[in-house]
Formats: C-alpha cells, structure tokens, sequence
C-alpha cells in the first residue's frame, strides 16, 4: 500500500466551506477571517487573535510587537525548523541559542537561566554566550536581552513555569511558538496561552490545516492593534487603502483559507484524538523493536498534540542509511531536525561549528520522522515498523562502515 509521509483530511464539509466563499465577492480579509478569529479566542481563552498567512509571519509579527531591534538578543533554542531564528534575523536582532532537554527536544530552562543571568551581568559571562562572530558593526552596538522564543517541539509545550520565571526576574517577552502545538497543553493549559504571544500554524502536515497560514493569540490589546496594522501593510485604524501609518507587509490571511480553517477547527478534537489514536498503534508497535525508542514525553506535559512521530534511534544505527533502506522500501520518513546553528547561512553569519550545541546535534543525528497523520491505519502503522525492524541489522553503524 502506498503510504504518504502526511496526509490533511479533508472533509465535504470544507470543500463546500471553500465553495461559499467563492460564491461572494469577499476574498481577502472579510468575515471568515473574523469568525476564524474569534473561534481561536473562544478555544484558547486569549482576548485577541489575529490571522496571517503563515506561521512565520506571525513569529515575525510579535518579534516586531516585543519591540525588538538591531542589534537585540533573543534567546531560543537551535532545535527547530529555521522560522523560530530567521524572524529574529528579519529585524537584524541576535538569536542567542540554548541548548534542548534530551528528554523533549524542547529549551533546557537551566541553561536557560544561566544564559540569562549571564547575559544581564555582561563581561565574559556574557560573551559565552554570544556567537563567536557577529554581523559587521553589530557588536559596538549590542543591544540587552529582549526575549525569549521558546519552541514547543513535536507537539509537546517546553516548560513554561521556569520559562516565565526567568521572563519575569529579567524583565523579557514570551513568544512561544506553537506552530507545532495546536491543542497540546502544559499543565492543563493550552499551548499558545503560556507566554505574552502564542503562534500556531496550519501548514497541511499541521493539526489543521489551511494549505498555508497562521495565528497569533495574545492579551495585550495594544499589540494586537499594532499586528493586525502590521500585517494588512501597516494600515492602522482610521487609514483609506493608500495611507500607512506603519511599515507593514502583506501577512494578511485570505477568506477561502480561513473557511477551510474554521470548518477544521469545528471538530479539532477528532481530529487530535485520531492522531493520538495513530501515535498509540506507534507506541504498541514499536515496543517489540529494539534500538528504536519512542518520543519522550515530560511529566509537565498533559496533552501532546502529535505534530509528527519521531523516534530515537540508538547510537549503534546509521540514522541516514536507514532512511535510504526505508525510502527504497517506499517508506517516506524525515531526520527532524537538523541543527538551525549547522545551516549553511547561519554558520557564515555567526561562525557556529559542530559541537557548539551537542544534545541538539546529538538529537539531530538520531532523530527520524515516521509517516504520520490523522489519516493512517493500523495496518499502514504495522507495515511501517515491520519495514523499520527489517532495515535496522543492514542500518548499523559497522555495516556502512562508519
């Protein structure tokens, strides 16, 4: 059976949602949008929520509301897809990276609390933390430490207790990147809701989808003021079409996308269960493999929300042979992630080099993606750890000869 790496489903029911949309003259920003909206604020508990056309524009989006600059810090973690460090690139701020829990994958809060105190206190403290090379004519102007931008990996919220308590004593913004996490919760919370701005987004692998898109969710009236200007191309309240009061962009989510987000919104909850249904046949299945273990969950964490299924794979298999076996077996899988500070682009900006950030790329080297989606059967769950089992002895470090 063909078995697809992701696979959105896609009901009558949104098809027909998309379908009344182009049966009015509204396209661009009209009702949908605001119904999407206000079903967001309903889920979530948030006073405001504004949507755009992608998860990353919405990251983009509060790094400009935190206030942050040229030459500011962000603190954040490197295991991520890139979006969670370009954003804090497109203000020509400083991604100060964080290594992850080996548990979760998500930021170490006692590294992080170091890094803070460090950086506050300045001197070679501070510098440890800092890339080794700075862009050119940054470093005489070095801003404080604005932010941190936690990631809640795989579904899984990072712990947002120590996060805020270090926000708090420092004086710093919570962007917390949930575009991974829509529905999951932390403590009985909802992802999103745990710092001063949550983003998720919708890409069709995500727990919804809108082909592309995202959403912002924040308390601070003022902020969402000021995003909701930013992403309709800095139009404030009160501009005509040709006045912008701010320099903007065009983030602005479209009517048929927010149709088909809120059609999926309406039953979020089968479709969180059948992805945990398909993450417990992995669990089940997977258990009778050896050198192979399951994503690691936190105690804090109530709810995952099942981005994807990632398994660890032992220090004894070659994580990329195995992927090459399983792709010839027509089993797609993914390494998630690679390592944001290993990126070509990153390591000739800031001078990263390997062993900057080992449980990331520890991580980065064990870590593969399974195929993965709400839609699968046991019998494709089977037939995915039977191809896995079978790969594994030809997978083995000695047998690629490294």
């Amino acid at each position: 059976m063909k078995i697809p790496m992701s696979s959105p489903i896609i009901t009558d029911a949104d098809r027909q949602a998309v379908l009344e949309v182009l049966n009015t003259p509204n396209l661009s920003i009209g009702p949908r949008i605001e119904a999407f909206e206000r079903a967001f604020c309903n889920l979530t508990g948030a006073q405001h929520a504004i949507g755009v056309n992608s998860g990353t524009a919405g990251l983009h989006l509060c790094v400009r509301a935190a206030g942050i600059k040229a030459g500011d810090l962000v603190l954040t973690t490197p295991f991520s897809f890139v979006a969670s460090a370009n954003v804090i690139l497109f203000e020509n701020a400083i991604p100060v990276f964080v290594d992850v829990d080996p548990l979760t994958g998500n930021i170490d809060t006692d590294q992080l609390n170091r890094a803070a105190e460090d950086l506050s206190l300045g001197g070679d403290l501070a510098r440890q933390w800092l890339p080794r090379q700075l862009p050119e004519g940054c470093e005489e102007h070095l801003g404080a430490v604005k932010a941190i931008l936690p990631v809640d990996v795989f579904g899984q919220p990072a712990d947002y207790d120590h996060i805020n308590a270090i926000a708090r004593r420092y004086n710093l913004a919570v962007i917390e990147d949930s575009c991974e996490a829509l529905g999951g919760a932390y403590k009985g919370q909802p992802a999103g809701t745990l710092g001063d701005f949550g983003v998720f987004a919708f890409y069709p692998n995500k727990q919804i989808t809108t082909g592309e898109g995202g959403m912002i969710i924040t308390n601070d009236p003022d902020a969402a003021n000021f995003m909701r200007a930013l992403r309709n191309q800095g139009r404030a309240p009160g501009d005509t079409w040709l006045q912008h009061t701010y320099l903007g962009y065009n983030y602005r989510l479209d009517e048929m996308s927010a149709a088909l987000g809120l059609a999926q919104l309406e039953r979020l909850e089968t479709l969180l269960e059948n992805r945990a249904q398909v993450a417990d046949w992995y669990a089940k299945h997977l258990a009778k493999i050896d050198r192979v273990s399951p994503p690691g969950l936190a105690d804090s964490t109530t709810r995952v929300s099942w981005f994807v299924y990632v398994v660890r794979l032992d220090a004894s298999i070659n994580r990329d042979r195995l992927a090459k076996i399983l792709e010839h077996r027509r089993i797609p899988v993914r390494p998630y992630f690679s390592p944001i500070h290993l990126q070509p682009y990153m390591v000739k900006a800031f001078g990263f080099q390997l062993g900057d950030f080992p449980v990331t790329e520890e991580l980065g080297k064990r870590s593969l993606a399974l195929p993965f989606s709400g839609a699968m059967t046991e019998e494709m769950v089977v037939e995915v750890c039977q191809a896995l089992a079978e790969a594994l002895p030809a997978s083995e470090v000695s047998a690629s000869g490294r």
